[in-house]
């Protein structure tokens, strides 16, 4: 009887002595992968400032950001790499149309360049007075990124991650591709109570419409908490629709119903003033922008768009008298559709 007594009481102790092994075990794993998890998930898909200069890149971004913006905390936002900073590149046309504008060239006091590597970062000082170095990590973004290939995914998430930190700095913005070129002041258009305009590759006539076709390239978003909330839930949408672009899971998500219950307003713009090869402005008397949408390959854009550039002067040399009748857009010629599918692109 003792003995079986003292079989059972060991066995017993060493239950008990399993049963805190595995508890003190499970415990140290939770709070080791947990954060793990965590920390893995914001290095892939969100933006941060490296965590050992933090506090400097913030103060640096705050400082450029200061320094352009214009009334109200706004400010006009470009991104360019390697590629489209190149002498005799994009950039050198997209400053060249706020130059030869209609009382645009006073918007380059407003502009903050993004470069997405180094030497695109020395090009852009050397230009212009607004300029931050974006740190992309291990991501190199200095080379043309053809439409829907992984660098450019990354690549444009990255900057819907970035243009989110913008916003919860308290900054409102114009984000503007390098591929659009500026003639008008766009301000005079945008609907004053609305908290995110963007712009269409075709325009229905509706300004509300969400059937709208949207294009990422040029957006007003004001800095307030339906904003920030919006680009957080536009940027996190990526998990959900792994492989798709930034513009297309937009439209995908601008029917949630998170859109009305946070109460973003939201407007698409029109062509006739925002627009672009996919649907372009055709009276030269109103347009403002104009975008080398629908086109694929560096090449062609720099082609179509300096041709463009020369279109306008020809226009301002007019008179007023004929500038209405002798005034037409020559592009696009080496833009197209065709230049798309050759590229694996889509409308």
């Amino acid at each position: 009887m003792e003995t079986i007594a003292g079989e059972a009481k060991t066995t017993s102790y060493d239950t008990t002595l399993l049963i805190r092994i595995m508890k003190i075990t499970l415990f140290t794993a939770a709070f080791v992968v947990v954060p793990c998890f965590f920390l893995y998930n914001s290095a892939a898909f969100s933006f941060q400032f490296p965590p050992s200069s933090q506090g400097e890149e913030a103060y640096k971004l705050e400082k450029v950001l200061k320094n352009a913006s214009m009334g109200e905390k706004t400010v006009i936002i470009t991104t360019v790499n390697e590629a489209w900073a190149a002498n005799n590149s994009l950039l050198d046309l997209f400053i060249e149309s706020f130059r030869i504008g209609n009382n645009t060239q006073r918007l380059l006091n407003h502009l903050v360049i993004i470069t997405m590597d180094q030497k695109a970062y020395g090009r852009c000082i050397s230009l212009h007075p607004h300029c931050y170095a974006l740190k992309t990590g291990n991501m190199n973004f200095s080379k043309e990124a053809f439409f829907m290939t992984p660098n450019y995914l990354e690549m444009m998430w990255t900057r819907v991650d970035f243009l989110h930190s913008v916003l919860k700095m308290g900054y409102s913005f114009i984000f503007t591709d390098a591929d659009i070129m500026w003639f008008r002041d766009p301000f005079p258009h945008f609907y004053p109570n609305a908290d995110f305009q963007i712009a269409c590759d075709r325009f229905n006539g509706n300004s509300k419409d969400m059937n709208n076709s949207p294009n990422g390239g040029f957006m007003y978003v004001k800095s307030n908490n339906r904003t920030t909330e919006f680009y957080k839930f536009w940027y996190s949408s990526r998990a959900k629709y792994p492989g798709i672009n930034e513009q297309d899971v937009f439209n995908m998500i601008k029917h949630d119903p998170l859109i009305n219950k946070i109460g973003l307003k939201m407007r698409f713009l029109d062509t006739a003033y925002i627009g672009g090869f996919c649907e372009r402005s055709k009276d030269l008397n109103l347009v403002c922008t104009v975008h080398a949408n629908c086109c694929a390959g560096l090449g062609n854009k720099i082609h179509d768009l300096g041709v463009m550039l020369d279109d306008w002067r020809r226009y301002k040399s007019f008179t007023a008298n004929t500038k209405s009748k002798s005034s037409s857009w020559t592009v696009p010629q080496k833009c197209s559709l065709k230049t798309l599918h050759e590229h694996g692109s889509r409308p």
